[in-house]
Parts: structure tokens; C-alpha cells; sequence
């Protein structure tokens, strides 16, 4: 299938992807897989913007990504719930992800713990020959669950260098600037501020990348947590890895 993807980010918000994997993004892009966002809903409830600014900010962050894909599945934002379940089934078997990447179980945010849920159970739910969804797509199982770090750390399975893909993944998150520091939005706008819209936020981001990138030995990196247990018989591959991130 010509459009299939190699990597899927599956988010609850715009800009989720951006602020957690967007430099991993950008270098899979780059690497010449195929990659693409998954937002699970506008983000209507957020205190600053509308949905439709969210929107455009998420088309303008898409073409510095290099995604081959983004959408949106247009759940209730504050509602994210099992009844989308069938909906990202069908994205699921419509796109084929190798890797499926999204929320960790221990989040800040109650629609990111609900994200983690749904795509966990859809990517498995998406491989059984018995669930009809009255469509001519076959079913299908990403073969990798990654899930991104947050603003709750945790112990990575892997960090991915992402020190060339800096400055791209930071123009990417500000291209939300009615979520994150944007002194342009802030002289246009007399909404309050929020837990990510000032400037300690910005500084905290890249002190976490900061942070990661140092287990590694690289200037800035992206963690990641694998669900399941990585096996090989060949330990060539972790050479292979090695060469990738380079």
C-alpha cells in the first residue's frame, strides 16, 4: 500500500506532538519515512484560542514537520472517551503504522491518560478479523507502541538524538503561539495566562531535551518509552540503530 506510514503520532490536542516527539518527527521525515500526526480532537476547550486558530497553527506546524499525513478525528475535546474507539480503528487500518507513538499512562492532563487508553486498545483492537467496520480496509496491527515523555519525567527505553532537528521542532511548537509564549498573540490578546503559554515553560522544554540529550552524550534529546520488550538474535541491530541517530 503507497500510503502507508512508517510512524503515527497519535495526540489528544494540536500541538501534543509537537511539544513532546517533534524532533523525532522531523528526523524520521528526514530519514525518508513516512510519518504522520494523528490529533484526536481541535482543543475547543482551551483557554486561549479557538478551534479554528488551532487549526491553521496545526497546518503551519505539519509543513515544517515534513509529515506525509496529519489529521484530525475531531473527538470532544474534554470527552475523550471508548466511543471513538472505531474511529481510530479505521485511521488505523487505513494508514498501517509500523509504530504507533502517544501518551504515557501517568499524564498532567485527564485527556492525555484518556488517549493513552484508547490508543492502546485500538492498536490492539484494530488486528481482529472479526471487528467489521463495514469498510473495505483489513485489519491491521501496528507492530511498535512507543509513548512520549511529558511533564511528568520518566525512565526512558531509549532517547533519540534529535540535537540537528533543534531549531526546526522549536519553529514547529511556535508556530502555536496561542498556546505557547508568542509576545505577538499577547499583545493582540486579553486572554489569561496558562501552565504552557509563558516563558518559564519555553526555558523548561529545552532543559528537558537538555537533560535527556546528556544520558546519551548529545546536546538535546527526545525520550521514549517502548510498550512491550525489545528481543534480537542479532546484536548487529543495535549498530544499525546506532548509524540512524548519528
Amino acid at each position: 500500500m503507497s500510503d502507508r506510514l512508517d510512524i503515527l503520532a497519535i495526540a489528544a490536542h494540536p500541538d501534543d506532538a509537537e511539544l513532546a516527539a517533534g524532533g523525532t518527527l522531523i528526523l524520521s521525515a528526514k530519514q525518508g519515512l513516512r510519518v504522520g500526526i494523528l490529533d484526536l480532537t481541535r482543543g475547543e476547550l482551551g483557554t486561549r484560542g479557538t478551534a479554528e486558530l488551532r487549526d491553521r497553527e496545526a497546518e503551519a506546524a505539519a509543513a515544517i514537520l515534513g509529515l506525509s499525513m496529519r489529521e484530525n478525528l475531531r473527538l470532544p475535546d474534554g470527552n475523550i472517551t471508548s466511543d471513538g474507539q472505531n474511529k481510530l480503528v479505521g485511521v488505523l487500518r487505513q494508514w498501517r503504522p509500523r509504530i504507533v507513538m502517544t501518551h504515557p499512562e501517568v499524564c498532567r492532563h485527564p485527556d492525555h491518560m484518556a488517549t493513552h487508553h484508547l490508543v492502546r486498545n485500538a492498536c490492539f483492537y484494530s488486528g481482529l478479523k472479526k471487528l467489521n467496520l463495514k469498510s473495505d480496509t483489513l485489519p491491521w496491527r501496528p507492530k511498535h507502541l512507543l509513548y512520549f515523555a511529558e511533564v511528568r519525567l520518566f525512565e526512558p527505553t531509549f532517547v533519540v538524538d534529535i540535537s540537528s532537528t533543534w531549531k526546526e521542532r522549536t519553529e514547529a511548537l511556535l508556530c502555536y503561539g496561542s498556546q505557547v509564549h508568542s509576545p505577538a498573540y499577547k499583545e493582540q490578546s486579553a486572554e489569561p495566562e496558562t501552565y504552557i503559554s509563558n516563558t518559564g515553560f519555553i526555558e523548561w522544554v529545552e532543559a528537558r531535551a537538555r537533560t535527556y540529550g546528556q544520558l546519551i552524550g548529545c546536546t538535546y534529546g527526545e525520550p521514549f518509552q517502548y510498550s512491550g520488550t525489545l528481543g534480537t538474535s542479532n546484536l548487529s541491530m543495535f549498530l544499525h540503530m546506532e548509524a540512524l541517530f548519528q
